[in-house]
């Protein structure tokens, strides 16, 4: 295939970058052979010109298709070259959040630097038993593999997990322990990966420290091998270390730590049992202060000591010697602060009195001047003599430090030792798996000693690592009988030759450390003379002559040589050995006794503990030690390299290799360039070379044809598929180079897969063109069709509306012409009629002008003579006035004068004669005019006269009549003056009213104001009144809609409330039934354990002597049983082994008896409060209704005593009222002619006229109290419609209870207001109401009306507040007890769950210890309890017993002594006694069966253990061997034989349980055994007595009731052996369904040619294609339909196979979703449809059966949402938003898991962004759920078994002969 073929436009490629190592960009222009660029284009859109290398021409690497992003496999890539590594390490590391990935026969893990919930137990039992490539890649995977393969291959495993520092090799390894503790199934017995863990902390603290990469980095290597058992159990471990980085103890880099237990002591230095270690900060010792970081964010050093401490203890370590260990590493410290001075050029000195070194000999118990003389001397030995030489300070120093880190390499290996023998066994060891957790290789900017060694380890393992890799290759190829051809792969042998081989770099270090006057220097010149011209892996640097380079298969490293010799000599002066050895502390001594056995200077023994050490005996000279001792460090580890590499070629490899994506650990971040070289250093590219070398891809012939079947003609499809894929291939691919194929597989090369999906896509795409080409064209010709139809149709509607619009026109222009005329007429007409009414307008305003032109003149002109002749007036009255007043006094003045002339002349007339006659004449005129006046006054006396006489006459008549009544008024004298007394007591009283009277006329006037004033105040307030009264109307309204809303959504709520509460007892109830029966399984368990144990036990013939105990599991009433002989013997052949394993059965009986009991009581009460829950509810309505009967008694009895008063008052004011119209009608009587009688008298009438208006108001007041008693009664009916017990009694819960009671306080608080409260009528106030004038009367009555309306709503008010208050206070009380009762239930539960905690934290001794004391306080106590009871119950029974007797005896006496004659039909009492009832007393007896009992074996053994169920279920009737043990059982009732009852029911128990143990696999067997325990189980509840359980019986079943005995407790332990079956059965089901599921419902293509089949790597996956023998989704229907079949078939109990329905697909259902979960290729658009409709044919199955309302399809639920996520839509918000909504029953982690490992199976589908998932996140984030990812497909069901009571009559059973029964009699 030419380059030109696929580097054409738009392919993509990889082209180099320096930030991002690879970046992606696309090909502009197509690529023709000779160019010397590439046209491209970056994601980014820049266009760039790659030019390439015109010496290799090397074209770009090819990018793979997007489809094959992001696979499980990194071998399944068509291209396989670094970038495609890294770019698909990206994707599913920061986009899928994936951190596992397989490449080849290795895992690629990546620290995501985050806790992730991919760990637990559920994640453990998925992958148990899965092939490793069945499933996502997993550390439990690689686990699962070496697990399966040394079961299968009887092979030892080893799992070598490699990576550099921080990369998480040691919670790899972890990981892998871990799941191996779990799947062995011994994790909670051995403890060995319990102990195993808690060595981790330890071999942290004294072997992890912090560099510049990682906070805890272990500076050892090793290699703990995980023994098994003949069953594959794990029995022990072993622990092997390799070069601990001791010059860590004396020395650290910038921004390092020492070892991190030397910073935990001196933060802990404070506690008081660290006193004596005089230890401070760790600031103040050298050791721990060179490298200036002595604290780690977040870690707290005092907690982690603590927790070191705590795994001391663990691993058997006790106080004395961890003080003793801290001991030494306190002396460490202080020895490192031993200051050494110069004294002269060649010696040295130590201050006197160094308190540091007295510490340090006082703790390590040596003596001061020896430690003094020897760290500044050293002892020269000749031939002949011994010398005693000084040394200069540089060589102390360095003996010192060098003495520092021997200690700490003894007490390193000490510690080790100790771990493996706290994790050794004695049992014998079958095989093992390894864990080998090393360093990788690693490169600094200084490289010494120590990086040497680690990447001389590195390239050993990676040259083993080759060696696998190719081996795998070939046997590949050897296996599909592919042609081998060599493949070139890198060989590392050169670098491992140059480093150990003769004269190589560690041969060369070793022999100038035996120089005397060897040094780094001249070490470096050996080398560069030696290698740098003879091997090109070897070089010398430019700028320095004391460092080297070896090129390593991963990098070049350059190694410093300043310190190899001393390192690898570690050279410690032999006489402070000797002064440890004489110490007086027995730890160091031990630390150093084994000195002579050691063969390293470091003491770093490789192997100590393990199989790998070095056995040097003590008895050796001590010439031979000294010579031992010269062994080199690099010697060492090359020995035990050697030693590890053997024990690795020995197992099987499998190999992890753990990357570091970022130096900032930072979570889910990628560094391209540090994974890069990560990944070139761990070999995972050389892997991808060598596959890439050969045939990388490889597919069976069955998935190619499958996959690229479109890529075929119909022609070219023959029967033989291998043909026809051949036949393509040939015509595909020219080259025949570029594939082979093999016997099953078509092997293709690196690129070939990746040009067949271009093919396939390109077909796809022709075809998909074709089809948008044709369907296009139909859409065009279908709318063309309608354009052209709707085009007619558009102009006939046009050409008709134009016509249509012509007539319209003409009509238009006639009736416009007429219109115009019209129109012109009227326009003149009106312009003439405004003309002629203008003309007239202006003629009649000119002449109105001229009019009132000329009115104006006159009314001026009239105005001015007005006003002209009133000023002339006035001028001329002026004059006249002032000539008037001249006139007046000129006449004054003249008559004045005239006057005075006249009178002079009357005085002189005056003495005249003529004036006396003048006077005469008037007196004679004036006599006259008085005769005339006498005149008349004579006729009026004359008049007068006449009068007088008449009255005289008159006078006289009634002066006889006043005699007269003068002379009776003197006959009455007497008595008047009798009653004088009594006129003055009258007179008084006569005063005193009118005192009063006028007191009253006051009050009268005082009253009449107030009236007034009390009438406008109250007209006010009747109008305010009236108003409030509207508004009241309202409110009451609006409160009794309030109140029937609030009634009928407290209904709901309350029956919402009560089906909650009985849902959550239902749950706890299960949950309950869940952990019981859980108890009975792990019980189970250990009984058949403690069988295996007993046969093992009795196989050995091992006899000890023993007691006996019986089972735990039995009543009392089977306690009392001693065992058949049967059973007997295998007791008597086990005793010893009831010895062995006594401490375990006696702690587990404890525990299981204390959980039973505690069981017991708890189901019982919920069993009580689920039986008295309607007995509380009746109660409380009952209570509701007394209570509101007595409110209502109190109502009535409160309107009764109101009544009553008011009866009073009006009586009274009824005597008042008469008493004054008396005292009124003797006033009146008695001063009739009195001036004020009248007013008496209308007060009377006002009196009368109020008496009349007050039996009115009476009646009214009547007729209101009989509205108000209407209203009540119709309030209490309709809260009697609405129930008021139920809803009432969550009023105090709900909110709009709480706003009704508001309104009904603000209701209340209204009617007390001080505005509407009105103040009582005392008498005086009524009586002067009454003695106002009518109207006001009246008035007063209205608005006491209006008073008497507001107390009745009041009165309303306060009955419905009353009534409320009440049915809230007896609905909290009950809801307090309910609550208090959980509580208490609660609280027990968490006591024991916490007593239970605190005995799993406690050691395993511990923990037995506690358990025991706890069980055995709590059954003493129980038993000596239950002794008095029984003890009780025994006397009580053997009293009844004696009675019995005696009555019985009295009985027959009476019956024998009575006659035939005596015996008549009405004496029913004697009847039962009398002989001649006998024979129906015999029919009584029927349907029992007698058997002797001898004969109680042979029963068993025919009826249950020789018995085959499947004879039964088809020849006879369903559930007869149950039948007949329940009438064997009635005929030992009759006999009250409880030997025999007992007898028999223990040997049946036992007998079902030994064939359950014997043909437990068997689902018909257990099937048959579970309905016949649960149908025996109801015949011992129907007929036991009780009443509750004979509800349904007949009356003949009721007479065939048991008599004697009562068998709850054995229904009890039936029960329990019901449950136990019933688990049995589902465990027996999940067995045989199991392994069909996955390949069902995920697998197999139920709808062909949806779902494509995408390219696989090394690790093939179940083929989805249905070959022969693979199970479909018709296969588990069949399973499903021959279960059913059978139970029915065995008469079990429709409720109990509703139960294991639910069950089977609560299992379908969650191994499916839990596979779907971690399996990246099902999640798919078309997987997602073939699932849904695997469901519905599982639903279509339910209805069949008549099983839909069983509850199995809503076990489904997470599945089926599972399937429709994966076929959504997942782009948008609106797309989340229906995400979120509709996967109710997926947890946030499935849901994103989910998402997360969506695959498009083609090109055309796309991915689920990251953006979207984060938005996925964000909404459900607020959802309260567990963490958990995958479903517990452990989960049971707990099993119940309700009455099923049954009307066959056990008189009617035959046995059949089939049966061999003969032993049995009817009776």
């Amino acid at each position: 295939m030419a380059a030109s073929e696929l580097y054409t436009k738009c392919a993509r490629v990889w082209i180099p970058d320096t930030e991002d190592v690879w970046k992606s960009a696309e090909l502009t222009k197509d690529y023709k052979n000779g160019d010397s660029s590439l046209q491209l284009m970056l994601e980014d859109g820049t266009s760039i010109q790659h030019t390439l290398d015109p010496t290799t021409k090397n074209l770009p690497y090819l990018r793979n298709p997007d489809i094959l992003v992001g696979e499980n496999d990194l071998t399944a890539l068509s291209y396989l070259h670094e970038p495609a590594v890294l770019h698909n390490l990206k994707v599913r590391f920061v986009d899928s959040k994936l951190i596992y990935t397989y490449c080849g026969i290795v895992l690629v893990a990546i620290n995501p630097y985050e806790t992730l919930p991919i760990y637990g137990t559920d994640i453990i039992n998925a992958y148990s038993g899965q092939n490793m490539g069945d499933m996502d890649p997993h550390i439990f995977a690689v686990a699962e593999e070496a697990y399966k393969q040394m079961a299968r291959d009887e092979r030892n495993q080893s799992i070598i997990v490699s990576g550099e520092s921080g990369a998480g090799k040691t919670v790899s390894a972890k990981y892998a322990m871990r799941y191996f503790a779990t799947v062995s199934g011994t994790a909670s017995e051995a403890n060995i990966e319990e102990k195993v863990l808690a060595s981790n902390p330890i071999m942290e603290a004294i072997g992890n420290a912090k560099t510049t990469r990682n906070d805890n980095s272990s500076r050892f290597g090793k290699y703990i091998e995980i023994g098994f058992d003949n069953r594959y159990h794990i029995i022990g471990a072993n622990m092997r270390t390799y070069l601990l980085e001791k010059s860590r103890v004396v020395f650290q880099a910038d921004d390092e730590r020492n070892y991190h237990i030397f910073y935990q002591l001196c933060a802990s230095s404070h506690l008081p049992e660290f006193k004596c270690l005089k230890l401070s900060n760790a600031n103040n010792f050298l050791y721990t202060t060179q490298g200036r970081s002595p604290v780690i964010d977040g870690i707290d050093d005092t907690k982690e000591l603590s927790n070191t401490r705590s795994a001391f203890t663990l691993l058997g370590i006790n106080e004395s010697y961890q003080m003793g260990l801290f001991r030494v590493l306190a002396a460490i410290l202080h020895l490192g602060n031993v200051e050494i001075k110069d004294r002269d050029a060649d010696s040295s000195v130590i201050p006197p009195n160094n308190h540091h070194l007295a510490a340090f000999c006082e703790l390590v118990g040596v003596t001061y001047q020896d430690m003094t003389q020897w760290l500044c001397h050293r002892k020269l030995k000749t031939a002949t003599e011994t010398y005693i030489k000084t040394i200069p300070r540089l060589q102390a120093t360095n003996a010192r430090d060098a003495l520092s880190k021997l200690i700490y390499a003894k007490l390193f290996n000490w510690i080790v030792e100790h771990v493996n023998k706290a994790l050794i066994t004695n049992m014998k060891q079958h095989s093992f798996i390894g864990v080998l957790d090393i360093y990788g290789f690693e490169t600094f900017d200084i490289n010494s000693f120590e990086q040497f060694c680690i990447n001389y380890a590195n390239e050993k393992l990676q040259q083993q690592f080759n060696m696998h890799v190719f081996k795998l290759e070939q046997e590949e190829y050897m296996k599909e009988q592919i042609p081998w051809t060599l493949i070139d792969f890198y060989d590392n042998q050169p670098c491992i030759n140059l480093i150990e081989a003769k004269m190589g770099v560690l041969d060369l270090l070793d022999e100038e450390c035996r120089m005397p006057k060897g040094s780094d220097d001249s070490w470096a010149q050996k080398l560069y003379n030696t290698h740098l011209k003879t091997c090109s892996l070897f070089e010398k640097p430019r700028m320095s002559n004391r460092a080297f380079i070896i090129q390593h298969f991963a990098d070049k490293v350059e190694y410093q040589c300043e310190g190899f010799l001393e390192k690898n000599k570690d050279t410690v002066n032999e006489e402070q050995i000797n002064v440890m050895k004489a110490s007086r502390f027995a730890l160091l001594v031990e630390l150093f006794q084994d000195e002579e056995k050691a063969t390293s200077p470091t003491g770093q023994v490789p192997g100590t503990g393990g199989r790998t050490r070095l056995s040097i005996k003590p008895d050796k000279s001590r010439e031979k030690t000294s010579k031992e001792h010269k062994k080199t460090v690099g010697c060492q580890f090359r020995n035990s390299l050697q030693m590890l590499m053997e024990t690795l070629n020995a197992t099987t490899p499998h190999y992890v290799r753990c990357i570091k994506p970022n130096d900032f650990k930072m979570a889910f971040t990628f560094d391209p360039k540090r994974a890069v070289q990560q990944l070139r250093a761990c070999g995972v590219l050389e892997t991808i070379r060598i596959s890439a070398a050969g045939f990388p891809s490889r597919w069976t012939y069955q998935e190619f044809f499958s996959r690229y079947r479109v890529l075929m003609k119909q022609k070219d499809v023959l029967h033989d598929k291998k043909l026809t894929c051949k036949n393509v291939l040939e015509k595909l691919v020219e080259d025949q180079d570029k594939y082979q194929f093999g016997k099953t597989k078509i092997f293709f090369r690196a690129g070939q897969v990746a040009y067949l999906e271009k093919l396939r896509a390109d077909k796809l795409r022709a075809a998909c063109i074709r089809i948008q080409k044709t369907i296009r064209c139909w859409l065009a010709r279908k709318k063309y069709l309608r354009m052209r139809s709707a085009a007619i149709t558009i102009q006939r509607f046009i050409r008709g509306y134009q016509a249509r619009c012509l007539v319209k026109f003409l009509r238009r222009t006639r009736a416009a012409t007429i219109i115009q005329k019209y129109q012109r007429m009227y326009v003149e007409k009106k312009r003439y009629r405004q003309k002629q009414a203008a003309a007239l307008a202006m003629q009649t305003i000119l002449r109105a002008y001229m009019a009132r032109q000329k009115y104006q003149a006159l009314l001026r002109e009239h105005k001015v003579v007005i006003i002209q002749k009133r000023v002339r007036g006035w001028l001329a009255r002026c004059w006249y006035k002032r000539c008037l007043v001249s006139i007046v006094y000129l006449q004054c003045c003249i008559r004045r004068m005239r006057a005075r002339r006249e009178l002079k002349k009357l005085k002189i007339e005056a003495r005249s004669v003529e004036h006396f006659k003048k006077l005469n004449k008037g007196m004679e005129n004036k006599i006259m005019q008085l005769q005339r006046r006498i005149d008349e006054q004579s006729k009026e006396n004359r008049s007068v006269n006449e009068r007088l006489i008449g009255l005289e006459n008159s006078y006289t008549t009634e002066t006889d009549r006043m005699r007269t009544e003068l002379s009776r008024l003197h006959g009455v004298e007497e008595e008047a003056k009798n009653k004088t007394n009594q006129l003055s007591s009258l007179l008084e009283e006569l005063e005193r009213l009118k005192k009063q009277l006028q007191t009253t006329q006051q009050e009268k006037k005082t009253i009449e104001d107030w009236a007034q004033t009390y009438q406008n105040e109250m007209e006010t307030m009747v109008a305010d009144l009236k108003d409030q009264n509207g508004s009241l109307k309202k409110e009451k309204d609006d409160l009794n809609r309030l109140i029937q809303e609030q009634s009928q959504q407290m209904t709901e709520k309350m029956v919402r409330a009560i089906a909650q509460e009985t849902q959550q007892l239902e749950t706890d109830l299960n949950e309950e039934r869940s952990r019981y029966q859980n108890l009975l399984t792990e019980h189970l368990r250990l009984e058949e354990k403690y069988d295996d144990l007993k046969e093992v036990m009795a196989s050995s013939n091992i006899s000890k002597p023993g007691h006996r105990r019986t089972d735990s599991t039995h009543s009392s009433n089977e306690s009392e049983y001693t065992y058949n002989s049967e059973y007997a013997e295998l007791e008597e052949g086990s005793r010893a082994a009831e010895d062995v394993t006594r401490g375990i059965d006696t702690t587990l009986t404890l525990k299981q008896q204390k959980r039973i009991t505690q069981l017991e009581q708890e189901n019982q009460s919920l069993h009580n409060e689920l039986e008295n829950k309607d007995e509380q509810l009746q109660r409380a309505r009952a209570r509701s209704d007394a209570e509101l009967k007595k409110a209502r008694g109190a109502e009535l009895e409160y309107e009764s005593l109101k009544r009553q008063e008011l009866e009073s008052e009006n009586k009274k004011l009824k005597h008042d009222l008469t008493e004054m119209r008396q005292s009124l009608l003797k006033d009146a009587a008695a001063n009739a002619g009195a001036p004020g009688s009248p007013a008496y008298k209308v007060l009377l009438e006002q009196l009368n006229s109020s008496s009349e208006e007050l039996e009115v108001r009476k009646e009214e007041v009547l007729i209101l109290r009989s509205q108000l008693v209407s209203q009540k009664e119709a309030m209490h009916h309709r809260e009697t419609m609405t129930d008021p017990s139920v809803y009432a009694a969550d009023v105090s819960k709900l909110k709009d209870a709480d706003e009704l009671k508001q309104a009904c306080i603000c209701l209340k608080d209204t009617n007390r207001s001080p505005r509407f409260m009105h103040k009582p009528l005392e008498v005086s106030d009524l009586l002067s109401r009454l003695r106002s004038a009518a109207p006001d009367f009246h008035k007063l009555n209205e608005d006491g009306e209006l008073w008497l309306v507001n107390q009745g709503l009041k009165e309303t008010t306060r009955l419905l507040e009353h009534q409320l208050q009440t049915q809230r206070r007896s609905y909290d009380s009950e809801v307090e007890a309910l609550r208090s009762e959980l509580q208490n239930l609660k609280e027990e539960n968490n006591r024991q769950q916490q007593l239970l905690a605190q005995n799993l934290q406690l050691p395993p001794e511990a923990r037995i210890e506690a358990s025991l004391q706890h069980e055995i306080t709590r059954l003493t106590n129980e038993n000596l309890d239950l002794m008095e009871q029984l003890e009780k119950q025994d006397r009580t029974i053997r009293k009844l017993k004696k009675q019995l007797k005696v009555y019985s005896k009295r009985i027959g006496e009476l019956g024998a002594g009575q006659t035939e004659g005596q015996t008549s039909p009405g004496q029913m009492v004697d009847e039962p006694i009398h002989p001649v009832n006998i024979p129906r007393r015999e029919k009584d007896f029927q349907g029992m069966l007698e058997y002797k009992k001898e004969d109680e074996l042979k029963l068993v053994k025919n009826l249950i253990l020789e018995l085959k169920p499947r004879g039964v279920a088809v020849n006879l009737i369903p559930g007869l061997p149950s039948y007949i043990l329940f009438m064997v059982l009635r005929h030992a009732d009759y006999l009250n034989d409880d030997q025999k009852v007992r007898t028999l029911l223990t040997s049946t128990i036992n007998s079902i349980k030994k064939i359950l143990k014997k043909r437990g696999d068997d689902f018909e067997t257990v099937s048959f055994w579970l309905a016949n325990t649960c149908r025996f189980l109801h015949c011992l509840k129907q007929y036991s007595g009780d009443e509750a359980f004979m509800k349904h019986n007949t009356t003949r079943q009721n007479e065939h009731c048991l008599t004697n005995f009562d068998l709850a407790e054995y229904r009890q332990v039936i029960s329990d052996l019901a449950i136990q079956i019933y688990q049995q059965l589902i465990k027996c089901m999940e067995n045989i369904l199991q392994p069909m599921i996955v390949s069902g419902m995920l697998e197999h293509e139920t709808i062909q040619g949806v779902s494509g089949v995408k390219p696989t790597g090394l690790r093939k996956r179940t083929s989805s294609i249905a070959d022969e023998g693979t199970d479909t989704l018709d296969s588990i229907l069949r399973q499903l339909n021959a279960f059913h079949s059978t139970m029915c078939q065995h008469g079990t109990d429709p409720e109990l196979i509703k139960q294991v329905v639910k069950q089977q697909f609560y299992i379908i259902g969650a191994v499916t979703l839990n596979n779907l979960l971690l399996r990246k290729d099902m999640c798919s658009w078309s997987k997602g449809m073939q699932i849904r409709y695997n469901v519905s044919q599982l639903e279509e199955w339910l209805r069949d059966k008549g099983l839909m309302t069983c509850g199995a399809k809503e076990t489904l639920e997470p599945l089926i949402q599972a399937a429709q996520l994966l076929q959504v839509k997942k782009k948008t918000d609106e797309d989340a938003e229906a995400i979120c909504s509709m996967c109710q029953a997926l947890t946030t982690a499935q849901i994103v898991k989910v998402l997360n490992l969506y695959t498009p199976v083609n090109e055309f589908e796309e991915r689920v962004s990251v953006a979207f998932i984060r938005t996925i996140q964000t909404r459900l984030r607020d959802r309260c759920e567990s963490p958990q990812l995958l479903m517990d497909t452990k989960m049971i069901y707990p099993g119940h078994f309700p009455l099923q009571p049954f009307s066959l009559a056990l008189e009617t059973i035959q046995i059949p002969s089939s049966l061999n029964l003969g032993i049995l009699t009817r009776v």
